[in-house]
């Protein structure tokens, strides 16, 4: 046997020479980067991504920390509540320097109704994103609840119904019940944002069985789990319930270190995916012996 041949494994007496073990993920250039999914992508609002992350704006400690957050995450679309810029007086362009930022980074921007109680607030200001931006993408959120920022079903209805006929994407932030969920489509909604919890919380998931059920009765609705999400665990489990992607912003930038944050749910969400994609075990309530105790030896 020369220097380069590897050794025999023996498998019931039989010997099959060893191949090298090919990381789920892979391709040939290489391991695929945080947040990055299967190299044929996912499609989503008439593009084809490959990350299945998508990352908030607000609240980081400074735009050079943003940039840097959203390079580490491998997201291809960035969320930005254009509301909460304009009261904040930042520049009513897409050409200033926040915006400036943004763009810089090769994200698709997906401009966002965040502060909005009615149907119509929401509807006017989505207008105003898409001659801001030039983009027909809309992240439609309508508030019923101040104190749990929970979406009212009744006003997000209208508002969708009346964004698809002006020929909006709209990517409504809605509750996992399914009936509202059905009422979206119902209006022309192709992609659904169910919550996990209430936004900022951090709380997780707080009824996977209600995403569970929405993901079996929805199996081609493209869902990406939003709000709530506090830790890269929280993302794992919502990638593993079949999911389709994961939308966050607070658990990044109020960490202590949003960049490696940033990076730490790009990981997450790959291996949730990879992990969904595999099968995941289904659990026992008894213990099952792993390791073989009668029949043929095996030789390793």
């Amino acid at each position: 046997m020369t220097e380069h041949q590897k050794d025999p494994v023996v498998v019931g007496f039989a010997q099959v020479e060893e191949e090298p073990a090919k990381r789920a993920g892979d391709t040939e250039q290489g391991p695929l980067p945080p947040g990055r999914s299967d190299a044929s992508g996912w499609h989503i609002g008439g593009r084809t991504l490959q990350s299945r992350f998508l990352l908030g704006t607000a609240g980081y400690p400074s735009p050079a920390v943003l940039q840097q957050a959203i390079a580490a995450s491998g997201t291809q679309v960035v969320t930005v509540g254009l509301r909460r810029q304009l009261t904040a007086g930042a520049p009513a362009s897409a050409d200033g320097d926040f915006f400036g930022i943004i763009k810089a980074t090769g994200a698709h921007l997906l401009p966002n109704t965040a502060g909005c109680r009615t149907a119509r607030e929401a509807i006017t200001l989505a207008q105003m994103a898409r001659e801001l931006f030039d983009t027909t993408w809309i992240k439609l959120e309508v508030v019923g609840d101040e104190h749990t920022l929970q979406p009212d079903p009744f006003e997000l209805v209208d508002a969708a119904r009346q964004l698809v006929k002006d020929g909006f994407e709209v990517f409504p932030y809605c509750t996992d019940d399914l009936v509202s969920c059905q009422r979206l489509l119902d209006v022309g909604c192709k992609i659904l944002m169910p919550w996990g919890a209430p936004i900022g919380s951090g709380q997780g998931l707080v009824n996977p069985g209600a995403l569970r059920i929405l993901r079996a009765r929805l199996p081609g609705v493209p869902l990406i789990v939003d709000a709530g999400i506090g830790s890269p665990a929280d993302a794992v489990q919502a990638m593993e319930l079949g999911l389709d992607g994961v939308l966050l912003n607070t658990a990044v930038a109020k960490a202590l270190n949003p960049v490696r944050m940033a990076r730490a749910f790009g990981l997450g969400i790959q291996a949730g995916r990879l992990a969904f994609e595999a099968g995941v075990m289904a659990p026992q309530d008894m213990a099952v012996a792993s390791t073989p105790v009668a029949g043929y030896p095996i030789l390793l």
